[in-house]
């Protein structure tokens, strides 16, 4: 019964779903999460089915001062070529068809049912966008936190730490990275679409979910896909900052600085305007972050409304986004 109730909805399930007029309720998503991430990814299409390959510059020879009647060698440039993989993220929403037909709403309801399905999946998205690890789950992609993970490595410069303990599992990280499709992007199969893939499978008969072999039922299946992985191209546009949130204290006044911590990573950054730059942060983060900026209320740190018509707050006009799916349980970084 246990694995029946988690993979199908049941008449319990109908039933909460239901207003007293017998109408498809709205259902309140206290399990939804902001991961604002996902509205600032830059998508390009893979030059491949199942990973994308791209070259990376690693070297630029100098030009040679010439004299007259004086020869030149002929130099060139020096790169590698990266290959990044791609994941398949895939679910099944299905229930029965004499369920769902009940009071002749069985498209609202299952909207109703699916529409947590959906939130699933960008929870799971945001997760592997920060802590995907192909060495760990081949089966997903690398994200953010396995790549700036060691300040001794060639983009250790791009970690900036505060007293983050590595055997204290207190720390978080706020990222600021530039998307552009030649720094960082998100990348989708050659020949596909990008972003979730939604399709209705309409009345299927599937086997009897209670256990009862060879049994047979009517159902209503719905398939929903999304393909995706991760491309830095050009680690110089991400910075991570990783700090001991229990440094800042209630009235902060002690702790690590976040303003100056944050603009010495946007000065990380080559150039802000060659990009699409914004700051990730969770919820942690953002009140810590608060408490010292409403101390000043000088600072450039402000709230507005954008094009849009949404509230952005933003940082010396870096927007900062928050990211539910980012740790306040961190090691700490060395």
């Amino acid at each position: 019964m246990g694995v029946l109730a988690t993979t199908h909805p049941t008449l319990l399930d109908i039933k909460n779903r239901l207003d007293p007029n017998g109408q498809v309720a709205q259902v309140i998503e206290m399990l939804n999460q902001t991961n604002e991430i996902l509205d600032d990814a830059v998508w390009i299409e893979a030059n491949e089915l199942t990973g994308h390959t791209t070259s990376v510059r690693t070297g630029i020879p100098e030009p040679t001062w010439r004299k007259l009647y004086g020869g030149v060698q002929p130099t060139k440039t020096t790169s590698v070529k990266v290959r990044e993989g791609l994941g398949m993220l895939e679910n099944y929403a299905e229930v029965d068809k004499a369920l769902a037909d009940l009071n002749g709403n069985s498209a609202a309801w299952r909207l109703s049912e699916e529409s947590g399905i959906i939130e699933g999946f960008g929870q799971k998205l945001a997760r592997y966008m920060i802590y995907g690890n192909e060495a760990t789950e081949p089966e997903g992609f690398t994200g953010l936190a396995p790549r700036f993970n060691l300040k001794s490595a060639v983009n250790g410069a791009n970690i900036l730490t505060s007293a983050a303990t590595p055997d204290n599992n207190d720390n978080t990280s706020i990222w600021v990275v530039g998307w552009g499709p030649n720094t960082v992007h998100m990348i989708y199969p050659k020949g596909s679409q990008a972003g979730l893939q939604i399709a209705d499978k309409g009345q299927v008969t599937i086997e009897d979910v209670t256990g009862n072999n060879g049994g047979r039922m009517e159902a209503y299946r719905t398939h929903y896909k999304w393909d995706a992985g991760m491309a830095v191209r050009d680690w110089r546009y991400v910075v991570r900052l990783n700090f001991d949130l229990e440094d800042i204290t209630s009235d902060g006044k002690t702790g690590p600085i976040l303003r100056d911590m944050l603009a010495k990573a946007m000065r990380r950054i080559p150039n802000l305007n060659n990009c699409r730059p914004a700051i990730y942060m969770n919820r942690d983060a953002l009140d810590a972050f608060d408490l010292q900026m409403n101390r000043d209320p000088l600072l450039s740190f402000k709230t507005q409304e954008d094009a849009q018509g949404k509230f952005v707050t933003t940082f010396r006009q870096v927007p900062i986004r928050r990211v539910d799916q980012i740790l306040s349980t961190e090691a700490g970084v060395n």
